[in-house]
């Protein structure tokens, strides 16, 4: 087998000059990537919910356009810090809104939309229903 290097020549240190020599050791994220998965997570207990296509995304911010159940409308911010409301409108940002952030979607979700909460505990109960089904089998 013809191979470009040995074994004992591969080491773990980053390529002089690389692109890459930054990253070392750290964690990127892609925040669109993170939004598509809140929005999967809890899309069955909200009316609508889609990464926004308008708003940009970066690898530090996402912006995500939910309708709550009740039938309001969000725009939340994804960030490292966790998620908060920053309009009452698809696709906006209103500056002097001051939500709290919350750290995860659930806590987001729970203190907008009742619905919600009662869409999250049925869709768990059924879980559990399913799951001793199962055991009792």
């Amino acid at each position: 087998m013809e191979v470009d290097c040995e074994p004992n020549e591969i080491t773990d240190e980053p390529f002089e000059g690389s692109d890459f020599q930054d990253f070392e050791g750290t964690d990127v994220k892609d925040m669109r990537l993170e939004a598509e998965a809140v929005v999967n997570d809890v899309i069955f207990a909200v009316g609508n919910m889609y990464v926004s296509k308008i708003l940009p995304c970066a690898e530090d911010v996402a912006y995500i356009n939910v309708k709550i159940k009740e039938g309001n409308r969000y725009c939340l911010e994804l960030t490292d810090t966790g998620l908060r409301v920053v309009g009452h409108a698809f696709d906006q940002v209103d500056e002097s809104l001051n939500f709290q952030y919350h750290e995860t979607i659930y806590s987001l979700l729970d203190s907008l939309s009742p619905a919600y909460r009662q869409a999250f505990g049925n869709a768990l109960l059924l879980k559990l229903e399913a799951l001793q089904r199962e055991t009792q089998s």
